[in-house]
């Protein structure tokens, strides 16, 4: 990968654009204020070092006492202001993530940074554009500024081309959650997190987030928004092969051949950036069209959520547990047999093929409930498809009959069921499920069910749940447990990411988590999809429930060839703060398939076409 250069933005809030500031004196109220105003304080030279920081600018010597008493290396940057010799021991007895040097030392500071086993990046502090640019031809890699604008910002990014400008936090890029996750004090991480896009990077100081009910930031023609400015969001969608680095184009070119990225190369592909997420879209763009031809696909299905109770305790969940203020937690329900036999059959009367039963984990179920459900839709609606329960509820149940889930799959299958949700999958790496939904089953668990679903004739749909304390890593190894399912079964009829819906989650209200992924997250985890399942898993579903129309057909660019379903009353996303997500029609989503050029078919659930395009 292209080394990039860094930006550290200081300043008083981070509506002004600031990410941190530096001062030499802290005290408990300053460092407060500062967390309150989404400022990472970071202690800067002056000899009364405040512990209660989150990053150090110091000498060679405190630095080393510093990382002695524990603080970790990528909190600290060691100040060129001493001798060579000294300079260099506390670089690496320290390990400091940055060298802050001076113009006049660039040069020294740069040969020092290039000895073997010294990882340290050479930081200038730049008072205006021509000072940064002069720095990073001199060798600089991380730029600090304090006050800078957008505008200025811009002026540096188009100035050092082709070299790369990432901003970043107080902390390195790609800082990984689990090195920050209990290391700082909580206010510290939460700060942290709410700066941060999956890369550790700074995240766009835009408000959107999935399930607000606003148009997401994509320029008019093309699909990164990283930046704000007008030249960037003004500019032509970069297509060619030739504009993005030879490790980046040569994973392209290969998938475009019918070589499939292995886990390090969708990896990479997730820690794209700007450009780089421009023409990986336009390449899953082109494998939608020569899988899928010009023709997007939806259901018209009803989303019955039949109880909002749930004994396990997942972090992401406001269905179950959210605020009042959200309107989250309602009183408490299960509906009766009847009721949710009634909602089928009006769902059968106004033209659904679906049915789609999702709940909560009721501490009364067994085994027996699911199959009831089962028996009472298809008894009163023998022709309705019943697309039903998750993987944890399978498991749930099949655990209080004691019996093996190949079985309990059985009995449900003979009791009507027709496919599963790929739900209860979040993300599937169990290091990142042991914070996220520490009580839910494990990735093996919920691939064995799947296995077994497949193997026994059920067809099931898969998702990733992403923008929360995942990231390029857990995403990566996510789509790999789905293709070794998939290459060994053919079961999966689709796949579908769903963005984090931040407001009314747990684990965002404690300050763990961040506030869902950023644009362009989104474009490259459908983007990447249609990339590494191609030739695996045809259909890649935009969810409008937590993009809105607007967001989800712009994904019609980048990869996707399905806008899901008309839902009718689905509540899960709304309990978790989304603004939009309980019912559309299917006038509105075919309208919203034409506004971007291509041809709307209605199907089942199996991908059927029951209404061809006129």
């Amino acid at each position: 990968m292209m080394d990039v250069v860094t930006l550290l933005r200081l300043g008083d809030a981070r509506e002004d654009g600031g990410t941190a500031r530096e001062r030499a004196i802290w005290d408990e109220a300053a460092i407060a204020g500062a967390t309150g105003a989404r400022i990472l304080p970071v202690s800067a030279g002056g000899d009364a070092v405040h512990r209660g920081c989150a990053a150090f600018v110091t000498g060679w010597a405190e630095a080393i006492a510093l990382h002695d008493d524990g603080v970790d290396s990528l909190r600290l940057t060691v100040l060129h202001d001493t001798a060579r010799a000294d300079v260099l021991d506390g670089l690496v007895r320290s390990g400091a993530a940055f060298l802050r040097t001076t113009p006049d030392r660039l040069a020294e500071a740069v040969d020092i940074a290039s000895l073997p086993a010294c990882d340290a990046r050479v930081s200038v502090v730049a008072h205006d554009l021509d000072d940064a640019v002069a720095a990073v031809r001199g060798g600089a890699r991380d730029i600090v500024a304090d006050g800078w604008d957008h505008n200025e910002v811009a002026a540096l990014r188009d100035a050092i081309l082709p070299e790369v400008l990432v901003e970043r936090t107080a902390f390195p890029l790609d800082t990984p959650i689990e090195a920050v996750r209990d290391r700082i004090a909580m206010p510290l991480f939460t700060c942290w997190l709410q700066q941060v896009d999956c890369r550790g990077a700074a995240r766009p100081r835009h408000p959107w987030a999935p399930g607000r009910d606003m148009h997401p930031p994509v320029p008019a023609g093309r699909m990164s928004a990283e930046w704000p400015d007008p030249a960037w969001m003004d500019a032509g969608w970069v297509r060619d092969l030739d504009r993005v680095p030879p490790d980046l184009a040569g994973i392209l070119d290969r998938s475009l051949a019918g070589t499939a990225p292995g886990v390090a190369e969708m990896e990479r592909m997730f820690r794209a950036r700007g450009v780089e997420v421009d023409v990986i879209a336009h390449v899953a763009d082109h494998l939608r069209e020569r899988t899928n031809g010009d023709q997007v696909t939806y259901v018209v299905n009803r989303n019955i959520n039949y109880t909002n109770q749930c004994y396990f305790r997942c972090g992401f969940c406001g269905f179950s547990r959210g605020p009042k203020s959200y309107n989250a937690r309602e009183t408490p329900y299960r509906m009766g047999l009847d009721e949710v036999v009634s909602r089928s059959q009006e769902a059968w009367d106004r033209g659904a093929t679906e049915v789609c039963l999702v709940g909560g984990i009721h501490p009364d179920f067994t085994g027996d409930f699911y199959a009831s459900v089962l028996d009472s839709i298809k008894e009163a609606l023998p022709e309705m498809h019943v697309h039903a329960f998750t993987p944890l509820e399978v498991w749930q149940g099949a655990h209080t009959l004691g019996v093996p889930v190949r079985d309990y799959l059985e009995r449900l299958k003979a009791s009507g069921l027709g496919s599963l949700p790929g739900t209860a999958a979040e993300i599937l790496d169990d290091g990142v499920r042991e914070h996220l939904c520490p009580d839910k089953i494990r990735t093996a668990e919920w691939a064995e069910v799947m296995i077994a679903a497949h193997e026994v004739g059920i067809r099931a749909t898969s998702t990733i749940m992403c923008g929360h304390i995942d990231g390029p890593s857990s995403w990566a190894n996510h789509y790999e447990v789905l293709r070794q399912i998939q290459r060994r079964t053919g079961g999966f009829t689709e796949f579908i990411p769903l963005p984090f819906v931040h407001m009314a989650s747990p684990i965002f209200i404690q300050g763990r988590s961040r506030p869902g992924p950023t644009w362009d997250e989104v474009v490259l985890v459908h983007a990447v999809a249609r990339i590494a399942f191609d030739g695996l898993i045809p259909n890649i579903q935009a969810s409008w429930v937590k993009l809105g129309l607007d967001g989800g057909a712009h994904l019609l660019h980048a990869g996707c060839n399905d806008m899901g379903g008309t839902l009718m009353n689905e509540s899960i996303s709304r309990s978790s703060g989304a603004s939009h997500g309980e019912e559309v029609t299917a006038d509105e989503l075919e309208a919203a398939i034409r506004a971007h050029g291509r041809v709307p078919a209605r199907r089942n659930t199996l991908y059927e076409i029951i209404e061809a395009p006129v």
